[in-house]
């Protein structure tokens, strides 16, 4: 899976054309199969002795920055932009629909806390109006990195609240489809 993401950079960085990067989505259901396999691979080991951990905000982080990099390089990156935040938004807001509250989750156990304290993030409001008074383009680009930011918070509370079996998983809650099919490079 590794390979995947880092697939995602090197088409952004070879100055890849809108289309050959991957929609959020896409990237989403990849991110989302990977955590679902570590949970199979790790079922009944304590998180503590998961070696690097299987909670990675990093990756849905990268899928968001994926879809802006998609809006600059396509041809309207105002309204790209702000359609990626809206699908963002709607995202989250299914996400977070099966979220259980924390205090449905018995214990004290670190994960329990860190479910507490990423339920309370993802639940948030903003503090203003982070990208009033920007020229449109920033302005468009500041709401799909909030979107992302939101997302990235909401994801976390699912898989923290999924590894305590307490949240479906993503795909039967209908917010992520299958993963991609990986296909293997052409020769040249």
């Amino acid at each position: 899976m590794k390979r995947l993401f880092c697939a995602f950079a090197l088409i952004c960085a070879t100055g890849a054309q809108a289309e050959e990067i991957p929609e959020i989505e896409t990237c989403l259901n990849a991110h989302v199969w990977r955590y679902e396999w570590l949970l199979q691979i790790h079922e009944g080991t304590p998180v503590g002795d998961i070696l690097g951990g299987i909670w990675h905000m990093q990756n849905v982080a990268h899928c968001a920055t994926l879809g802006i990099v998609r809006c600059d390089r396509s041809d309207d990156p105002i309204a790209c932009q702000i359609d990626l935040a809206d699908r963002q938004d709607a995202i989250t807001a299914a996400v977070k629909q099966d979220l259980p509250e924390p205090a449905q989750l018995d214990g004290d156990d670190w994960p329990r806390r860190l479910y507490s304290i990423a339920h309370a993030l993802a639940h948030g409001t903003s503090a203003g109006p982070d990208c009033a008074g920007q020229p449109e383009l920033i302005a468009a680009w500041c709401e799909a990195n909030n979107a992302g930011n939101r997302l990235r918070l909401a994801v976390l509370s699912w898989e923290v609240a999924r590894y305590l079996g307490a949240a479906p998983a993503a795909t039967d809650a209908a917010w992520v489809g299958p993963p991609p099919v990986l296909r293997p490079r052409a020769r040249q």
